[in-house]
């Protein structure tokens, strides 16, 4: 017995040193917080090591900022979206509600994101980013509201889902400058742009619903940025009833690049993207367009002078099939009150003009503008717009550099652009 209780001691010893470390998530640390304790959760931010947890129990919290930056592997997690609820209203200082910067493997999970100054989530310049069971929302949808819900930017590898965004002054979920994005699952109410993907390459958004904005859906390239984007795929969403007010702030209007440019009424806007496939999504009672696809020269004459490795102004290799694509009978309202808005009136008005009998713009409206303005070619379908679709009243070819010519007449020919 002697003999014995030295060898279970050392055996108790040697069982304490191989106890791993971690939780069952593969977390060293673990912190859980509830409400009344947003001091301690600001610090512990703040603090965060490698491989930390944080859970905040469900309840009522509020904040002026909370931020990460530097760490890896990283969990934040609420007990559901709608049960922790973290409050930005009270902000004095600074503009995003949560900022994440630089990290790799981070998640956030379970909780709503309400009423920041700025944008409710920014993560930036990370890799391995989750963003699942989320809502971000503005109480009042108007230009004091944020510009983006939940806002990856600079990022590698992202997966946004099971999320819902409202209220914001730009996009509700934006992916911006990003290498590998999946959008799925989500929903958006009450923004400028239900979703934008923007100068992000290697992106799919699918099984999404995006209704009650301006826009539903935007895949935009822009100049100056750090990326081109391209590699893009949406399909099996639900994009419908997008005729609101677009109130971006004022920054975002006229001859500048924002998305105040986007018409009352717009499904999908391809703005300068290029590699962009859509299928299979419905596409529903956005009044004004279903699908538009348009160059940098729509927005800014001078697009050309932007040409650079990250950016070019014209959209190329556009594949667009399998749709089911409706509109009503008339545009929004709010379409008589907005620049790009009445362009499409105007184009409508046109057609109107030139068959009496026509009731509506087409579905599918492209500016026209071609690699051919560059190069000086003659090509009719330079840049592979793709449309494989059996719809009535389907496309029309604005033909916008002729727009203030005397004899202007946009063509509603689709065969250039039909592919097998």
């Amino acid at each position: 017995m002697k003999q014995l209780l030295p060898c279970l001691l050392l055996l108790s010893l040697v069982a304490c040193i191989q106890q791993p470390a971690t939780d069952k998530d593969g977390y060293k640390t673990h912190q859980t917080f509830g409400p009344g304790e947003e001091a301690k959760i600001a610090a512990a931010f703040l603090s965060l090591t490698d491989s930390s947890r944080i859970t905040l129990k469900a309840g009522d919290y509020k904040f002026d900022n909370l931020s990460i930056a530097q760490v890896k592997h990283i969990l934040i997690e609420g007990a559901g979206a709608g049960k922790t609820v973290l409050d930005f209203s009270g902000q004095s200082q600074g503009g995003e509600g949560i900022r994440i910067t630089d990290t790799k493997g981070f998640t956030i999970d379970g909780m709503t994101l309400k009423d920041s100054k700025g944008d409710l989530i920014k993560i930036n310049k990370s890799e391995q980013v989750v963003i699942t069971n989320l809502n971000a929302i503005w109480s009042k949808a108007d230009s004091t509201s944020g510009g983006y819900a939940i806002y990856p930017v600079l990022c590698k590898n992202v997966l946004v889902e099971n999320c819902y965004a409202e209220g914001a002054s730009d996009a509700g979920i934006y992916v911006g400058q990003t290498d590998s994005a999946i959008v799925r699952k989500c929903k958006a109410f009450k923004n400028v742009a239900g979703c934008e993907i923007e100068n992000t390459s290697n992106a799919e958004v699918y099984d999404n619903e995006f209704w009650g904005n301006t826009a539903g859906f935007l895949v935009f390239d822009l100049p100056d940025l750090s990326k081109r984007g391209g590699n893009v795929k949406a399909y099996n969403n639900y994009l419908h009833d997008n005729n609101e007010r677009n109130f971006a702030k004022a920054g975002s209007f006229g001859s500048t690049w924002g998305v105040g440019n986007a018409a009352p009424g717009s499904g999908i806007v391809i703005l300068a993207a290029s590699n962009v496939e859509l299928y299979k999504n419905r596409i529903i009672n956005n009044n004004s367009n279903a699908i538009s696809v348009v160059s940098g020269f729509f927005i800014d004459e001078n697009a050309g002078s932007k040409i650079n490795d990250n950016y070019f102004p014209i959209p190329r290799n556009i594949h667009i099939h399998d749709n089911e694509m409706k509109m009503d009978t008339a545009f929004p309202a709010a379409v008589y009150e907005h620049h790009t808005g009445k362009i499409l009136v105007g184009i409508e008005q046109q057609l109107k003009a030139m068959d009496p009998s026509r009731k509506r713009i087409p579905l599918i409206a492209y500016d026209g503008i071609t690699t051919n303005l560059l190069t000086k070619g003659t090509a009719i379908n330079p840049d592979s717009l793709c449309i494989q679709q059996n719809d009535p009243n389907l496309f029309i070819n604005i033909d916008a550099l002729h727009m203030k010519d005397k004899g202007w007449k946009p063509s509603l020919d689709v065969t250039p652009y039909t592919c097998k």
